[in-house]
This record gives structure tokens, sequence and C-alpha cells, in this order.
């Protein structure tokens, strides 16, 4: 084990020399097998670990709590070729490792309130392995003074050790990975904020391994609130979105439409009912707010709108089967979309379920054996067959390219396809068969 705080570049600047350092990475959700993937890829060994056993018991599997094919078929590979390991030994791995990366996040209660205990676990474990020289790095977002606080001073005490002395630890904030969380590292901007020098000479001095897209932060706090005001902007925007695109419904004009004529095609502004990938930065926003005796109206009204839009999509394929003489209850729907964490496609399904309709999911990136729910189906046509509504959720590509007519003869007669995603011109849709109603179309 080395001294990464006194690491100079030579030392790592090739991936031979990188085969001598082990990364740990506590939490392998989607930042955390980012951050995985991309070391293991620059000649690091990872070793993975998270406090959820079930998630071990996959990882050693090379399978993933959100189960994409791409991602998986990868760490699959770098597991065979030693490159990466798996283990339920948190604090062996800590001993041994001279970076650790935490990617464990901050949960929000049912009672929308932050809940810092895993996180907080995390440290605590990892501080009791913790030995000199090492760098830690939190790589999930954090609320205000989080890092500098709650953080370092569980590290500290569980470890006897002093940031910036003994180790160092740096914020390096992964925000809104999406659905696709291989996308490569060189992609994004990584910002660093760090609490001392030497903390801050490591941390760069590693992260330019990975990629030259790295931008230095000279406050940890500063850091911690840019990211959550991103967070905010995007909610913004897309409760704007939202609320615009309900108002064309009531109006009868296509909202999409409207988009064109002002010559503005920014996806992000474009509505949708499943927007919870912002949802934890949110509310560590108004937390951190709270705390200061600050009260944030925009955000808060901009979070509640977003989580009502997915009781708005269930509304709308309400509507959607009356027009064709159809109820809710006991109406098949066949829901195109992810079963990923970051989306309220599950939320939606149950919704479904509590008016009486029997649901089913359709996510292209589940492999066969990674599903376990009766609800989930392992190809398309088993989704559709037999439906009286097909709701296209989420946007990936495959579902805005489905041959339409092929799906037709599989669905009940009449059928509707409800598209919440922007997926499909309306006219095409009633052309192959189907009654059409979209979020954001108008209602004739």
């Amino acid at each position: 084990m080395s001294n990464v705080l006194n690491l100079k570049p030579d030392e790592i600047d090739a991936k031979e020399k990188r085969s001598k350092y082990l990364v740990s990475v506590i939490g392998c959700g989607q930042k955390g097998i980012f951050y995985a993937n991309a070391f293991a890829d620059a000649g690091f060994k990872v070793a993975c670990s998270d406090p959820d056993p079930s998630v071990i018991k996959k990882l050693a599997k090379g399978k993933t709590p959100f189960a994409n094919q791409e991602i998986e078929g990868k760490l699959k590979r770098l597991i065979n070729a030693g490159q990466l390991s798996v283990t339920s030994d948190l604090k062996k791995a800590v001993s041994r490792s001279d970076i650790i990366i935490i990617t464990v996040p901050a949960k929000v209660d049912d009672k929308k309130k932050i809940d810092y205990s895993e996180a907080l676990n995390a440290c605590k474990q990892v501080g009791s392995a913790l030995h000199s020289g090492t760098l830690v790095i939190y790589g999930d977002v954090a609320g205000l003074g989080f890092t500098e606080g709650i953080m370092k001073e569980t590290l500290e005490n569980t470890s006897g050790l002093k940031v910036g002395q003994d180790f160092g630890l740096a914020y390096v904030p992964i925000h809104n990975l999406g659905a696709k969380p291989i996308e490569p590292i060189a992609n994004l901007e990584l910002k660093v904020a760090t609490i001392g020098k030497s903390s801050q000479d490591a941390a760069m001095n590693v992260l330019k391994t990975v990629t030259k897209n790295v931008k230095q932060i000279s406050d940890v706090k500063t850091a911690e609130i840019a990211t959550l005001f991103k967070a905010a902007k995007q909610e913004a925007n897309t409760a704007l979105a939202s609320e615009l695109a309900v108002f064309c419904e009531s109006a009868n004009i296509d909202y999409f439409e409207v988009l064109k004529l002002m010559e503005f095609n920014d996806p992000s502004f474009w509505p949708t009912t499943v927007e919870e990938e912002n949802k934890n930065a949110a509310y560590l926003l108004l937390e951190s707010a709270e705390n200061l005796n600050v009260k944030l109206r925009l955000p808060t009204l901009a979070r509640q709108i977003n989580e009502d839009m997915v009781k708005h999509a269930v509304n709308l394929t309400q509507d959607a089967l009356r027009r064709c003489g159809k109820t809710l209850r006991r109406a098949r729907i066949a829901v195109l979309g992810t079963v990923n964490p970051s989306t309220a496609s599950v939320v939606f399904v149950k919704m479904l379920e509590l008016k009486g309709a029997k649901a089913s999911l359709y996510d292209p990136a589940l492999k066969r054996d990674a599903i376990d729910s009766g609800v989930v189906k392992t190809s398309l046509n088993e989704a559709v067959e037999g439906a009286d509504c097909i709701v296209i959720l989420t946007g990936e590509e495959q579902f805005k390219h489905l041959n339409l007519r092929k799906l037709k003869p599989l669905t009940k007669t009449p059928s509707v396809i409800v598209d919440l995603a922007g997926a499909f011109e309306p006219q095409k849709v009633e052309t192959d068969g189907f009654i059409y109603c979209g979020l954001g179309r108008g209602k004739e």
C-alpha cells in the first residue's frame, strides 16, 4: 500500500503502473458501477462492496441492481480478467485499498425527510479500517455541509486519523446518469472539491487517469450547492414543460407542434410523467434550505408538480380507455418503460393496479434471468398480448421505432396507445389501427 497523498503523476501515468493500486468502491448502484468501470478501464484493480448482501450476490455473478445488459457484459469481462472483484468483507477491502470511493446515497424516507444512515454507516465501516495515505472520495450527491461536516467527523472519529494530514477527502459528485451509466467517463466533467492541499493534489492526480475533463473547485460547500442547484434547474424546466403540456391537452393544442413553431427542440423541455432522477437532490436542497430557515418556493412547487405527473399519467390512461368504451378496472395495460430506480415506472404500474387494472411492464434492457416479478415480462410480444392499452412511458429508442402494425393483431379491439414520451405522431398511430392519446397532445 502506498501513500496516495504523496503520489506523483509519473507514478500512475501508465496502466501497468496503476495495476499496483487498489480502488474500493462502496455502494454498487449506477454511480458505483460507473466509477468501478472507469477505474478498471484505466488499469487500477477494483474491489466492489455494498451494504446490501443481495447486491453483492448479484455482482458476483456479473449482475447489477438495475439490470443493464451492456453494463453486465462488461462487468463479467472485468471479473473474468481479474481486474474487478466483489467482496462482502468491506473492512478487509478498505484495509488493502489505496483509494476508496463511497457512492452510498442519502435516502428520502416516507415523510420526505433525508436519511443519511446508510451513507454514514458506510463511512463508519470505512473509518474503522482506514490507514494513513489513503484517498477517500464521496461520489454521490450531498446536502450542504455533509462532506465537511458529518462525513469528515465520522471518518476521523472511527479511524483516529485526520483529514488533510493522514488521509485525503474529496467530493466528486456524479449526478443524473439516467438509465445508461455505461457512458464513457470522458464524456462528463468531473468537479473536484477537497479538504486540504494534499487531498486536492491526490484527487486531481488520480482522477486525471480516468478523464482529462477534471475541474477543480476551491470550496466543498460551493460544489455541493452547485450540484443541487443544477438539479433544481432541471426540476423547474421539467415542471414548467409538464404544466404547459397539460394546458395544451385542455386547449386541444399539440404541445410538440408548439415547440416546433418556437424552434425549441431541447429534450430537457419535454414533459414527462416519470421524472424521478432529481428526487434525492431536490429533497437534499429543500432540507438544506430548511436548516438555514430559508423557504424555497419554486423548487418545492416543482418537485410537487413532477411527483403529481404520475397521477396525471394514470388519469390520461383512464380517459383513453373511456374513449373506446372501456374502463380502467379489469383492463389489461402493457407498460413500456424502464425498471430502473431512477424512474417512476414501477410506481405508475402500482397505481394502475390499485384502480383494478392488470398491468405488465416491459423493459428492453432487462435480461430474462434478471426478472423476478410477474408484472415484468421477458418480451415485447408477451407484454402486449391481449392488452386493451399500450402505454409508452419512457423514451427509449426501441420504443420510438415500434412496428405498430405488427403489434395491433396481438391486442384487443379497440385498443389504445397512450404516448407519455412524445414517441409517435398521432396520425401514424391511428393509421396503424390504434386510438391515440398523448401527454400534451390535446384531448381530441
